[in-house]
């Protein structure tokens, strides 16, 4: 069997069984994610050993340490996996939740309620992690899965994949529900894009170049997801030793994430007292630092920053840092170059708050926060499928909600139309 026909083959049972998962009873589905997660925690040093063999060929390709990081498991990181599987199961089912209901003056009863999505198709990369997450999600939301991860992780994600489907389908998950392209073959993506009446949706998790060629590709709909340019901007005023602390956790505590911040805008009225000490702090955790005119006139061991720099997603320890005039300067700065994803301001300034989260065009907007905490974990979802960047159906980290679409349930009496 060639790549197309095993990818084509996976859909199809994703579709079959799709139609069961979207009539499985909440109590069902709960004790499967139970279940799944129980079997990770259960089964963990094997996931270990798999990750071990993905990491030691991915050093020896010499794949960036931001990248490194993003593939490596631990206990704590496999903790974590379970826990959000276990959140999401204590989550509300939005599966048949009203979301409207009206009586027409015909007498005909109007209702909407969220309903499945069907079959979620996600290609991702080096983050064996999203094999667990987007598995619970998608069996919690009723919609089947069709997953294909990146060849560095391949390992990884088989092993993750078969405990999760083994032990889904042993507590009752229809079978084909939970699907893993088990082949490194970059054709799989291709045949994905083409399963109309497939797969009903498409999610990319991953780089750049990933999330483009999947929007500009696909005949399959697309939600767009992940790129993060994300901007911390230091405004007059503000409190320096708070602003110190969110720009280096933003920047330093995983710098190879969506969330992290890529570029920092320095208020003019500051810089002379916030970028030498920033600049130190950050040396101190390794980040390379490229500056504009201004910034470098403060500090002056600092690489030259580029237009390039600013329209970059580094995922790595670089930050492009860049004083402004003011906040007119630091709004019209982050929404030419920023991606959607996640902004913040750090001031003592209300006003300057609330017209920074009114102007800045993005999914998240912080004020006085890193913009690390743009996460579904964080914000309370169980695990996430992804962060939207795009504005049509979901925007901002995809819980369960967002992968639900609606059906109208109407009732009459013998009505007909005139």
């Amino acid at each position: 069997m060639n790549i197309e026909e095993m990818v084509r083959e996976q859909a199809r049972e994703a579709k079959a069984s799709s139609r069961r998962l979207a009539v499985t009873p909440s109590p069902v589905k709960d004790a499967a994610l139970r279940a799944m997660a129980d079997a990770l925690e259960e089964n963990a040093s094997a996931i270990l050993a798999a990750n071990a063999e993905d990491m030691e060929a991915a050093w020896k390709k010499g794949m960036p340490r931001a990248m490194l990081d993003r593939l490596r498991l631990d206990e704590k990181r496999i903790l974590g996996m379970a826990d959000g599987i276990r959140q999401t199961a204590m989550l509300p089912d939005p599966i048949g939740e009203g979301e409207m209901e009206t009586i027409r003056p015909n007498g005909l009863e109007i209702r909407r309620v969220k309903v499945p999505i069907g079959v979620i198709g996600i290609i991702y990369e080096a983050r064996p992690n999203v094999t667990a997450d987007a598995a619970a999600l998608c069996l919690k939301s009723g919609n089947a899965a069709l997953l294909r991860g990146g060849s560095e992780a391949l390992k990884s994600n088989r092993a993750i994949s078969a405990i999760l489907s083994f032990a889904a389908e042993a507590a009752g998950v229809p079978k084909g529900a939970l699907q893993f392209i088990d082949s490194p073959s970059r054709d799989a993506v291709g045949v994905m894009m083409n399963c109309t009446g497939l797969l009903d949706v498409i999610i990319p998790r991953g780089g750049a170049g990933l999330i483009k060629r999947v929007v500009a590709e696909s005949v399959v709909p697309v939600i767009e997801t992940g790129a993060g340019i994300c901007h911390t901007f230091v405004d007059e005023g503000a409190d320096l030793d708070m602003a110190l602390r969110i720009a280096l956790n933003a920047k330093t505590s995983r710098p190879a994430v969506c969330n992290a911040m890529e570029t920092l805008l320095v208020h003019e009225r500051v810089a002379k007292d916030f970028l030498p000490k920033m600049a130190a702090a950050m040396r101190k955790k390794d980040v390379e630092l490229r500056g504009d005119v201004a910034t470098r006139a403060v500090v002056s061991d600092m690489a030259e920053a580029t237009e390039e720099d600013w329209a970059t997603e580094y995922d790595d320890l670089i930050l492009s840092v860049k004083v402004v005039k003011n906040l007119d300067e630091a709004i019209a700065h982050i929404n030419q170059y920023n991606t959607g994803h996640s902004e913040t301001i750090v001031t003592n300034d209300l006003n300057h708050a609330h017209r920074f989260q009114r102007e800045v065009d993005a999914a998240a907007v912080y004020v006085n926060a890193s913009t690390r905490f743009t996460d579904g974990f964080e914000f309370g979802f169980g695990a996430e499928i992804g962060i939207s960047t795009q504005k049509l159906h979901a925007r901002g980290p995809m819980g369960l909600n967002e992968l639900t679409s609606t059906k109208y349930l109407i009732f009459g009496e013998g009505q007909i139309r005139e």
